[in-house]
């Protein structure tokens, strides 16, 4: 957050585009010219923030089989009734809106992902929201799937987040050892992550 905070305004106008506004903001996810809720269930709506390097939600999405199936069919009024509200949709596939607005419900957070990031968040230390959350989380899929598949899938995630953990560490040592060994600084000033030159990373 420093580094782009830290930024000129146009670097910074697409990140405040969105993080000023998804909270407070209708129009966030209902256009202003056509605020419709068919237009709002459609998965591209979340696609003009969900995407990109820091966060790849919307690819992650599209290579999927869901989304793959939401892409082929999306055309098709018999597979996806936007008209419908979501409580009554009953579509060949889920949309973005469809899991995360589960039944219209407003707030995205309540039905999120398990792992709010990378690392501790994804250990079980017997607080009730890390069952609770993943309790709902396969409450979801099971919309279609069975409890079992969506179990056994949220513990390939496991696994793979810890293996990503893994790697993150290892890679994260190489560096480290670079710098200890005199290779010199990790990024030279005229490469700095600041417009100024300037290092903003401690």
């Amino acid at each position: 957050c420093a580094w782009s905070i830290e930024r000129p305004p146009g670097d910074t106008a697409g990140c405040t585009f969105c993080h000023t506004s998804s909270e407070e903001r209708c129009s966030t996810c209902h256009q202003r010219h056509q605020f419709d809720p068919a237009v709002a269930r459609h998965s591209e709506q979340c696609k003009a923030c969900h995407w990109g390097k820091d966060h790849r939600d919307w690819e992650a999405y599209d290579i999927s089989i869901h989304g793959v199936a939401y892409q082929v069919n999306k055309w098709n009024s018999t597979e996806f009734d936007f008209s419908k509200k979501l409580s009554d949709a009953d579509c060949v596939g889920p949309t973005c809106q469809y899991c995360h607005l589960r039944g219209g419900h407003h707030n995205v957070q309540r039905l999120s992902t398990v792992y709010t990031s990378m690392g501790m968040s994804n250990a079980d230390r017997g607080a009730p929201l890390w069952k609770e959350k993943r309790d709902t989380w396969v409450s979801v899929c099971d919309d279609c799937h069975s409890p079992r598949f969506a179990r056994e899938n949220l513990q390939a995630m496991d696994e793979a987040c810890k293996d990503a953990g893994l790697k993150y560490t290892e890679t994260f040592k190489v560096a480290e050892n670079l710098v200890l060994d005199g290779m010199g600084e990790p990024m030279p000033k005229d490469l700095a992550p600041d417009w100024s030159g300037q290092h903003i990373w401690s």
